[in-house]
């Protein structure tokens, strides 16, 4: 089928594709916008996790403060990390930095993968999971899958990559997804670094 440059235009837009991939995508899919962007992200997804062993040595801080009756209750910083300095100057990268800080002043994650739980904090809470299972007289075949599920909400809860995105206007999904669809549109290999959030009286 025919595919109109306003076409490709508009896949662009809403993607920041380059114009051969845009026009590929809207060829391959029938013109179909929503599998085109679809397609975009897959192989933006695909092609970040080439990017896995790059150096990522540019980036930005994002930052957020709370204020209660104009008084500063809590403050976030946050680390968004990519390849170059262009990238980390851009507008766009810049906004999900922020949106990032806000995310983790309303969501007050403690940890930023999964892999940074300590044991001992799992083996405890899973300790707790079974004992509240136990009392409660469930099943002992069903036990383990209760604990599974809520280990598992226990990661949505407070490992930031995990989490859901507070503002499902700017993202809806993942805080992790978000950052790697972010790796795939502009092309480099992007992830949170770190990040610190104090409270008053905390």
């Amino acid at each position: 089928m025919s595919i109109s440059a306003s076409d490709v235009k508009k896949l662009r837009d809403m993607t920041g594709a380059g114009m051969m991939d845009a026009k590929k995508a809207l060829s391959e899919n029938d013109g179909d916008f929503d599998k085109a962007v679809k397609s975009l992200r897959e192989k933006g997804l695909a092609d970040s996790k080439k990017r896995a062993d790059k150096e990522a040595n540019q980036g930005t801080i994002g930052d957020y403060i709370h204020y209660q009756q104009d008084r500063a209750v809590s403050g976030v910083l946050v680390e968004l990390a990519c390849e170059t300095d262009f990238v980390a100057k851009s507008d766009e990268f810049k906004n999900v930095a922020k949106q990032v800080a806000m995310h983790i002043a309303a969501l007050k994650p403690e940890f930023l993968n999964i892999e940074d739980v300590p044991t001992d904090r799992i083996d405890e809470e899973k300790d707790i999971i079974q004992k509240q299972s136990e009392n409660e007289g469930k099943p002992k075949d069903v036990i383990s899958k209760i604990v599974e599920g809520k280990i598992s909400s226990f990661y949505k809860d407070y490992v930031l990559n995990e989490q859901t995105f507070c503002n499902p206007e700017f993202y809806e999904g993942q805080v992790g997804t978000m950052i790697e669809e972010l790796s795939g549109k502009l092309g480099e290999k992007i992830y949170i670094k770190t990040f610190s959030r104090i409270e008053v009286g905390s």
